[in-house]
């Protein structure tokens, strides 16, 4: 039997149910969980229905058999590190490496990268192998920033941040068209779309508060660089809300068609900027380098995206 403890993150007055978490954590097929292969019970040991509601700051002990999870070991991946000191370190994830070990995921992840790397994580977060100090996620397939904590303190520091929405994260674009204002705000509800499991959508039912903040950088043939910012982390929200304005993100395998124009594209979603406090530092900014996908399409649409980040 294995067994994993977890704090529930999520924002304000909000609960989310014992199932929906469990599945949000990417750690098992919804199969599993409605086959029961996975208990979950609080520190005291009571086993919880899976319709008990979880607010934020509960802690649960997740019970199981059979998920891979002795084969999730450190691995010597090639990480991009933009800053590392004793709390915290960050990283330009690249495009195509999945945050941490989930079903179907069990090697080559970010998570696996930083115990090899880090070789006290595992010891500082308990043994845990799947998400010691992850603090937030990229989806597989955007590159870019992500801030990881190497002990409890600095995983309860950042994660506070997360929570009351002082982080400031910023991510570059390439969609579709363009946006009806220069600048702007897209606020919808964002939830898992009910005829598609793998999709989110707005205005379903069960959706949460989710806001976006946009500003054109440039245009170029039917096609825009725009910079992003999140207000609030629902998953796949910068894809859902862009697409619910009709401007889906350029090379979008599951919220776009391909394009013509450019038929080989991958997504073009890349987390640029973070602005966050520091454990014992204070505030601090990292900025990622601009992906050679991003300059390859950016050229071929003749925009000048230097002296639009430059004046961003």
């Amino acid at each position: 039997m294995n067994s994993e403890q977890f704090h529930v993150q999520i924002p304000g007055e909000q609960t989310i149910r014992v199932d929906s978490f469990v599945a949000s954590l990417g750690l098992f097929s919804r199969s599993q969980i409605s086959k029961r292969s996975v208990s979950v019970r609080n520190l005291s040991g009571e086993e919880l229905k899976f319709s008990r509601r979880l607010k934020d700051g509960d802690a649960i002990l997740l019970e199981w058999d059979n998920l891979p999870s002795s084969e999730i070991n450190p691995e010597p991946l090639n990480l991009n590190v933009v800053y590392e000191d004793e709390n915290c370190i960050v990283i330009d994830k690249a495009q195509g490496v999945v945050v941490h070990p989930a079903y179907g995921h069990t090697h080559g992840t970010l998570v696996q990268g930083l115990l090899y790397r880090c070789n006290k994580l595992e010891t500082a977060f308990g043994g845990d192998r799947i998400r010691p100090g992850i603090v937030h996620r990229l989806d597989k397939d955007t590159s870019g920033l992500i801030i990881a904590a190497k002990n409890t303190g600095a995983l309860e520091f950042l994660s506070a941040q997360f929570r009351d929405r002082s982080v400031k994260k910023t991510y570059l674009a390439v969609i579709r068209g363009a946006p009806p204002f220069s600048e702007g705000e897209i606020e919808e509800p964002i939830g898992r779309d009910p005829r598609d499991r793998k999709k989110f959508t707005i205005r379903t039912r069960n959706a949460k508060y989710a806001l976006t903040r946009y500003r054109i950088l440039s245009e170029s043939r039917g096609f825009s660089l725009i910079q992003l910012r999140i207000l609030t982390g629902r998953t796949h929200q910068i894809r859902v809300h862009l697409q619910s304005i009709g401007c889906p993100v350029l090379g979008d395998p599951i919220y776009n068609r391909k394009n013509p124009a450019f038929p080989d594209a991958s997504l073009m979603l890349h987390s640029w900027k973070l602005a966050i406090q520091l454990p014992e530092i204070g505030k601090k900014r990292f900025s990622a380098v601009v992906p050679n996908r991003f300059s390859t399409i950016l050229s071929e649409l003749g925009i000048e995206y230097f002296n639009s980040l430059d004046s961003s």
